[in-house]
């Protein structure tokens, strides 16, 4: 349960200026940290922060590793600061996009950076930190450094078409590959080195300014990850490692035949046999790196979607009973006491309000739902809202507010918002009102949009769901930056007591 009374901004790390293409650890992290502290906002909600994939359109949703980090997010002047990277290594610079990540291009110019911090490192004769770093993630790094020491060698296959022996991971061929792979191994795990370093750091920055960080944990994992590779049996999978089931959503107010999300679906049953180990170790990681953390899709652990591998729609799915309760009782005993924040947007069932009142956990609350309707019954209209939960005026997931107001609303729902502020207002302060809405609620814990803060239109979402094109690349700029109304969300932030 959350007892203090705060306000925040979600901007991933990948959203942030830099001038290599894609957002980072490095100086704009630490101005933007400066930006909230300075603006009284105690908290920065990223996405997360996992590998990512082409084959699922970088989408932190459907990561490779949920152990591992997203090496392109490393900082290069970071590396330049601490001697791996000299200042000349950075030229020159390739012409990048402004406003949004083209990852081949950013991983391309990236990658080069990194062989040479690599090999400097190798020089060097190494570091007892990264000797210290892989003793004590040694339960994940070295089967996620060999995972994508072979996905390179094998040309970039699905483990499961990696040969019989790798794919079914027989020790004496793993063992014969970790010796052929040696320096491609080492890469990844100084890569994963430095990424903790640079993110312990900024951690430490943030933290004194007393701005605290919200992770996030996607419910379920790739198919083709170290997870599944190394853990198939707490997944349904068949004889030859394949899904017979996937995850998934069913039709609702994005799309009219679902979501089918693809993602393996655990075996609940072998996960308690095995007293839920793997959530524990996961759990655990996440309490390690972040302050709060949110589930994404929590609806799947008291019921979830559960799709026959062969549609190619999630219509014909079926719900199918999750741990519930149980699950988290286990995690109390190892977490007295659980900072997740529960991602319960959509029919929030008896089975569901009964585990976050069970265990204090704070639900969401998106300002954006509460005008489809009535906002006199709506939990998400501001004098419906609950001390313990998130309130947003919209999520990753959303148009943005201006977005919304411009191109989706209608007449009768700019009336019903009209109404309910009790005057009408023009389509460019409506993003002003709503931050206002969610400042002024109840709730204790209010999280903005970066893209709401500043106003803008549909062009800046971030993903749009059941999609899989122009999602996870908007980025915002040096000049939009400059443009931030610090003074207003500072007095905001003091009038409503979240400082």
């Amino acid at each position: 349960m959350i007892i203090t009374r705060g306000s925040g901004i979600l901007m991933h790390i990948t959203s942030l200026p830099s001038r290599f293409g894609i957002g980072d650890l490095g100086p704009a992290a630490y101005r933007f940290s400066d930006f909230l502290a300075d603006t009284g906002q105690r908290y920065w909600q990223i996405l997360p922060i996992n590998p990512t994939s082409p084959e699922c359109a970088h989408s932190p949703y459907s990561s490779p590793s949920s152990f591992g980090f997203n090496t392109l997010l490393i900082s290069p002047e970071e590396l330049v600061s601490v001697g791996l990277l000299d200042v000349e290594d950075l030229d020159p610079v390739p012409v990048f996009p402004a406003n949004f990540v083209d990852y081949a291009k950013a991983a391309g110019f990236r990658n080069r950076l990194f062989d040479t911090a690599f090999e400097r490192f190798r020089e060097s004769g190494g570091d007892y930190r990264f000797d210290a770093f892989r003793r004590e993630n040694r339960d994940w790094l070295g089967d996620h450094a060999l995972f994508v020491a072979l996905k390179g060698y094998t040309g970039g296959k699905s483990w499961s078409n990696w040969p019989a022996p790798l794919r079914d991971r027989e020790p004496e061929a793993l063992e014969r590959m970790r010796e052929q792979l040696e320096e491609r191994i080492e890469r990844e795990s100084f890569l994963q080195c430095i990424f903790a370093e640079q993110w312990a750091s900024l951690r430490r920055y943030s933290a004194d300014r007393k701005v605290h960080f919200i992770g996030d944990i996607p419910i379920y994992v790739a198919y083709d990850s170290v997870d599944v590779w190394k853990n198939p049996g707490i997944f349904k999978l068949d004889d030859r490692k394949r899904p017979t089931v996937v995850a998934g959503v069913p039709p609702d107010c994005f799309s009219r035949t679902g979501q089918l999300w693809g993602n393996p679906v655990y075996d609940w049953a072998a996960l308690k046999e095995q007293d839920y180990t793997w959530w524990v170790r996961r759990i655990a990681r996440a309490v390690d790196l972040y302050d709060l953390t949110r589930i994404d899709h929590f609806r799947g652990f008291i019921d979830y979607w559960e799709v026959p591998a062969e549609e190619e729609t999630a219509e014909n799915g079926y719900w199918v009973d999750g741990p519930g309760a149980e699950f988290f009782n286990r995690l109390a005993e190892h977490f007295p006491c659980l900072p997740i924040i529960a991602e319960d947007l959509g029919d929030n069932t008896p089975a569901i309000q009964m585990v976050l009142d069970r265990f204090g956990f704070p639900g969401m609350r998106v300002l954006l739902y509460a005008f489809a309707g009535d906002p006199a019954t709506s939990p998400h209209a501001p004098h419906n809202h609950i001390r313990n939960c998130i309130v947003y005026t919209g999520t990753h997931d959303n148009e943005t507010v201006r977005g919304w107001f411009d191109e989706s609303a209608g007449d009768e729902e700019r009336q019903v918002l009209f109404r309910y502020l009790g005057r009408r207002i023009p389509g460019r302060e409506v993003h002003r009102e709503f931050v206002r809405m969610a400042l002024s609620s109840v709730a204790r814990v209010a999280i903005v949009p970066v893209q709401d803060l500043f106003g803008m239109g549909n062009a800046a979402r971030m993903n749009r769901p059941a999609t899989v094109e122009k999602n996870w690349v908007w980025r915002l700029t040096a000049g939009k930056c400059a443009e931030a109304p610090a003074e207003w969300l500072r007095e905001l932030a003091e009038v409503y007591r979240r400082v």
